[in-house]
């Protein structure tokens, strides 16, 4: 997280939406670890705080984190896949507030969380990403959205021009289907 958060600019069109399992008995400070040296503005989601573009919002330990069109929301509700944020959380509410404009992205991790949204996303018409399972240090979750949905695997290398590329409605086509893309000029 820390290096796509680096290779993405401060004037991104568009909100990052990131859950990672943290423990909910240690809490860290989400913009010291991952806003140095970093051009977006990166901080811990706060409830009902209005989404604005160019930021990377993280899911606070032990809340969901839910899209509702221009506002976040948190809960605490029960947990999803044994999750606590859950990724699927973010996934669905993003789905159901932006349909076809949504990009998920799961990257490494254990669980199956996420997978659901994933095919969530997919049926709003958005366009869903795995991390390639291959280059992942825990490529279980990776591997459940693929079972679940159809995404198409990008390397991590790759994922930074992907998003910026979609945010500023460029064109990207697939190197070969479901195997990483690149992009094409406007």
């Amino acid at each position: 997280m820390q290096k796509l958060c680096a290779a993405l600019p401060g004037d991104l069109p568009a909100v990052v939406g990131v859950v990672i399992h943290r423990s909910p008995w240690y809490h860290s400070d989400i913009s010291a670890i991952y806003g140095n040296r970093v051009k977006i503005r990166v901080r811990e989601a706060t409830p009902h705080e209005k989404l604005e573009y160019g930021t990377v919002y993280f899911a606070p330990p032990d809340h969901h984190m839910l899209f509702t069109g221009s506002h976040i929301e948190l809960s605490r509700g029960p947990k999803v896949r044994f999750a606590r944020p859950s990724v699927d959380c973010l996934f669905v509410s993003a789905a159901g507030a932006f349909s076809n404009r949504v990009v998920g992205v799961l990257l490494t991790g254990g669980g199956s969380d996420g997978a659901q949204g994933l095919a969530n996303i997919s049926s709003s018409g958005g366009l869903t990403l795995v991390q390639q399972p291959q280059e992942a240090l825990h490529p279980t979750m990776p591997l459940s959205g693929i079972k679940e949905d159809r995404p198409v695997a990008v390397s991590l290398s790759e994922l930074p021009l992907i998003l910026v590329a979609l945010a500023k409605g460029e064109s990207i086509t697939p190197h070969k289907p479901g195997v990483g893309y690149f992009v094409r000029q406007r």
